[in-house]
């Protein structure tokens, strides 16, 4: 469930750009009129919002934006401005850029195959090469190998499942795991190809017959990146919501990762950041909106808050 408050009677997209280009102008920029038009529209408004703002103002929203507002609260407002398939394209470019595994995982698991493939049309209009092509350029070994097949493939979406496929790939995976061969082609093949259903009934297998699960099983074998990276393809596949509140905690107790917190309440206000709020909160016993306010300040604290529903 998204947390995205959007008011009842929602303005025209001329009015909403009108409005902040009127918060554009003067002496220094109405942050607060920026935040209560964007935070509360969805991406099918924002999107007139820069059509209609470039029409009426020949200049780009974005570029504006850009020079208006700084800081964490700028990165999080360019980030939110954008289509959610196009932002995801920005955000596997800069992540391929930087060698991030983890973001080009997360769109790699969490999505949809058609959602997948519809973020790496966006990503090839955008920069005029493949997603594929900049992992694999920007990668090396077992990474490359695991990336690129993630990225790369197409599972089938739907939910039948083969319980004796299961029994046997739960074994090949725990043997691959005691022996340590992590970088196994086995282990590569089955969390690249095989459907979301199939491998959660492999997951399942897994722990019924070895009497641990998969990623506790690997967390006690070892804790080299290669090994974090196929905990994180598991976990993105197993139970997104129960990952992405994984990553906020970790971001929020560890001095207040704001990249990542950036990330989770942009990426998910739209679609289950209630649920990861509830799951954060349930684990913590804690107000997820309290540890925003704790870890953050000023218009970048209220556009996250506004985020999660405030």
């Amino acid at each position: 469930m998204a947390t995205l408050k959007v008011p009842h009677s929602v303005p025209s997209a001329v009015e909403d750009a009108e409005t902040l280009r009127k918060a554009f102008q003067g002496w220094g920029t109405d942050e607060k009129t920026v935040i209560g038009v964007l935070a509360h529209r969805d991406a099918a408004q924002r999107l007139q919002i820069r059509l209609a703002y470039e029409e009426l103002y020949e200049e780009n929203l974005i570029k504006r934006l850009e020079s208006e507002i700084h800081g964490d609260f700028e990165r999080a407002v360019y980030r939110w401005i954008f289509d959610p398939v196009e932002r995801q394209a920005i955000l596997a470019n800069i992540a391929a850029r930087d060698g991030d595994y983890r973001v080009v995982i997360e769109l790699s698991c969490v999505n949809s195959a058609n959602e997948l493939l519809a973020v790496k049309q966006a990503y090839h209009a955008r920069y005029k090469h493949s997603l594929e092509e900049d992992v694999a350029s920007q990668t090396t070994g077992d990474f490359r190998k695991l990336l690129v097949a993630l990225v790369g493939t197409y599972r089938y979406d739907g939910v039948e499942i083969n319980l004796r496929l299961a029994e046997s790939e739960a074994k090949i995976l725990h043997e691959a795991i005691t022996e340590k061969a992590y970088n196994h082609e086995e282990i590569i093949r089955i969390l690249s190809t095989r459907s979301k259903e199939q491998l959660n009934a492999t997951f399942n297998r897994y722990k019924d017959d070895f009497g641990i699960s998969i990623t506790k099983d690997l967390t006690s074998e070892s804790s080299d990146d290669f090994v974090a990276a196929l905990r994180v393809v598991i976990r993105c596949i197993r139970s997104p919501q129960k990952y992405f509140e994984k990553l906020l905690r970790g971001a929020i107790d560890n001095h207040g990762n704001k990249d990542a917190i950036t990330r989770v309440l942009v990426t998910r206000a739209e679609k289950d950041l209630a649920e990861i709020k509830d799951i954060y909160e349930k684990r913590t016993n804690a107000s997820l909106d309290e540890a925003i306010r704790k870890k953050t300040s000023g218009d970048y604290e209220k556009f996250l808050l506004a985020l999660l529903g405030n």
